[in-house]
């Protein structure tokens, strides 16, 4: 028989090995500049058309849905999801055909913790818009990297 003592030593060590191989989350304002900026190079997102359709206020990151509706004169070439604090702040790119007559994309995403929710649109005509949602989580997802 095993000894109590040995192996709540043995579960304490392997818990703590776990935290050391867990990867730190990458959430910075420059990460998240960064990621954006390589959406749209050269181009500076200006706010508005963009309708970002996310609750306020989240109870569970695991699958949060999100829905992204752009009201535009010209074509609708990309759209693009950011999140503030995740591990990776690029969480979805939507590439739109000519044939997109309603530029409307939708998905779930996970959400590490509160943050900002940024949506971007990249416009056939040159232009990137912009539209930014504060979103409350009250339990977090993709923590571990």
């Amino acid at each position: 028989m095993a000894d109590p003592a040995r192996r709540h030593a043995l579960q304490a060590l392997g818990g703590l090995l776990a935290v050391a191989v867990v990867p730190a989350a990458r959430a910075t304002p420059e990460a998240l500049r960064d990621a954006m900026g390589a959406f749209a190079p050269g181009i500076t997102p200006r706010e508005g058309r963009i309708t970002l359709d996310i609750a306020p206020l989240v109870e569970n990151g695991n699958a949060v849905p999100v829905t992204v509706s752009v009201d535009a004169p010209v074509r609708v070439q990309r759209i693009g999801l950011y999140t503030e604090r995740n591990p990776l702040p690029e969480v979805a790119q939507f590439e739109l055909g000519p044939r997109i007559a309603r530029p409307v994309v939708g998905t779930r995403i996970r959400l590490a913790t509160s943050q900002q929710i940024v949506a971007l649109a990249l416009l056939a005509d040159g232009s990137c818009w912009m539209s930014k949602v504060d979103v409350v989580v009250t339990l977090a997802a993709c923590i571990e990297g």
